[in-house]
């Protein structure tokens, strides 16, 4: 099997994503997941902010008149989201070598839904930190149409050759509940997406992967979005005036990236139904990394919900030098495995 975790020590696991070279055989199709619905919203700002000067995705007046009747999808979001969505299972890529061929069989609109699915097509030794893959990835889209074919190779770390972060080794855990992907009857293995509420297990921790370098920029942004217009986020003289050397990042997105972080473990949650005992502690900067880390404090079946259970956590978040920048609890609705769940429905 393939697993999502490996142990740190006793009750403490750490989330890893991505095979390892060792671990993949030439004919191996994968089904990756979650999808992602693109909109046109993105179309407009991957077309403005690459200088992209065809109307066709932005100018709907034009895009009427065209033989599409509405605004195309630029080609580079479809590349870019079906290379990102295979990046669970090939994550542990250390770059792309050479794009073979990209083609675009059918038309993508703000609205669809874009799955991937890849397949090894050969395999070569590299050197003894990497070696090279091949694949095919395809594009296929909520009706089932194959939208876009990408033929690639790139370096991929072999096992324990990748650079290993201080307090990270670990050793892999291999139960069932930790697998990172299960095998259809079709022969493709399928991602899968966090855990079951019959996984989680009070008094286990789970260190989240990925850990997150907070920009200038999108705090800024952020701030911008929730209308907060204090000027210690907008205004470097005030910040400065406050012995400040940058912008301050709003606490209720540190808050935002500590709940969000933690997702690819609680990955089957139904509902969020809140948080409590929320406390802020050393300030986050731009530049600083933040990681999450959780422990689980309950699980309880729903008594109201026969398909789903409440596990209550405590998340904390640290900067890359360990201290902490916010802590909380929250309890959430998770989806029990033999229960009704949208899972096998929706196609994961």
């Amino acid at each position: 099997m393939f697993t999502s975790y490996h142990r740190i020590s006793d009750n403490v696991f750490l989330e890893r994503f991505g095979l390892d070279f060792e671990h993949l055989q030439v004919g191996q199709r994968f089904a990756h997941r979650p999808g992602i619905t693109v909109s046109q919203q993105d179309n407009q700002q991957e077309a403005l902010d690459s200088s992209n000067a065809a109307m066709v995705h932005y100018d709907e007046c034009y895009a009427a008149q065209t033989s599409w009747k509405r605004p195309l999808m630029v080609s580079t979001i479809t590349v870019q989201r079906l290379i990102g969505m295979a990046s669970k299972t090939f994550g542990r890529l250390r770059r792309i070598v050479v794009l073979d061929n990209i083609a675009l069989t059918k038309p993508v609109f703000g609205g669809d839904t874009l799955y991937a699915e890849s397949e090894v097509v050969s395999l070569a030794p590299g050197d003894a930190s990497f070696g090279l893959v091949s694949l095919r990835t395809r594009g296929i889209n909520q009706h089932g149409e194959v939208v876009a074919t990408l033929d690639y190779t790139f370096e991929m770390w072999r096992q324990d050759r990748a650079p290993v972060l201080p307090g990270r080794a670990a050793t892999p855990v291999l139960e069932a509940r930790f697998a990172s992907h299960v095998l259809r009857p079709d022969g493709v293995w399928l991602e899968q997406t966090g855990l079951f509420f019959e996984d989680l297990r009070a008094g286990e921790t789970f260190v989240h992967a990925v850990r997150r370098t907070v920009l200038a920029e999108e705090a800024v942004r952020h701030a911008l979005f929730a209308s907060l217009w204090a000027p210690q986020y907008l205004d470097m003289e005030y910040a400065r005036a406050l012995g400040q050397d940058h912008l301050s990042v709003p606490d209720a997105w540190t808050l935002t990236l500590g709940a969000a972080l933690s997702t690819h473990t609680f990955g089957r949650v139904t509902a969020n139904l809140g948080w409590t005992n929320a406390r802020f502690g050393v300030p986050v900067a731009p530049g600083d990394i933040v990681e999450a880390r959780s422990t689980l404090l309950q699980t309880r079946a729903s008594a109201k919900r026969p398909s789903e259970g409440i596990v209550t956590t405590r998340t904390e978040v640290l900067n890359q030098r360990r201290e902490q920048v916010v802590s909380f609890e929250r309890s959430l609705l998770v989806y029990k495995r033999d229960a009704a769940n949208p899972y096998a429905g929706a196609g994961y």
